[in-house]
């Protein structure tokens, strides 16, 4: 395996740990793995990779960048409100895998 592909996969594995410890049982592989493929230009950015759920505009960032852009949730409440449950969610993780992040995410509104 290339280091890239030796990087995704260790990130991608994070990431099922984080979704695992939220409670997820059930992880749509397919999904994650179009997540996990979205991080491979930042991978090597560990501020990239990662979401700080208690910092707001990081926060506004997901919601612009993903809840927006991504999955065409125009209406700012519903997706700050998504994104807030999520970051209740993961509070007990540190360093939130933001794969895993926009999985939830992604869920929470769908």
């Amino acid at each position: 395996m290339s280091d890239l592909a030796d990087k995704l996969a260790a990130y991608k594995e994070q990431a099922i740990s984080q979704l695992k410890d939220s409670g997820v049982t059930n992880i749509d592989d397919d999904q994650l793995d179009e997540l996990v493929g979205r991080m491979k230009l930042i991978i090597n950015n560990r501020d990239a990779i990662l979401v700080s759920g208690t910092d707001s505009s990081e926060l506004e960032t997901v919601r612009t960048n993903f809840v927006v852009k991504k999955l065409g949730v125009e209406d700012k409440e519903k997706g700050m409100k998504a994104i807030h449950a999520v970051a209740d969610k993961m509070s007990g993780i540190k360093m939130k895998n933001r794969a895993a992040f926009y999985y939830l995410v992604k869920n929470e509104l769908s």
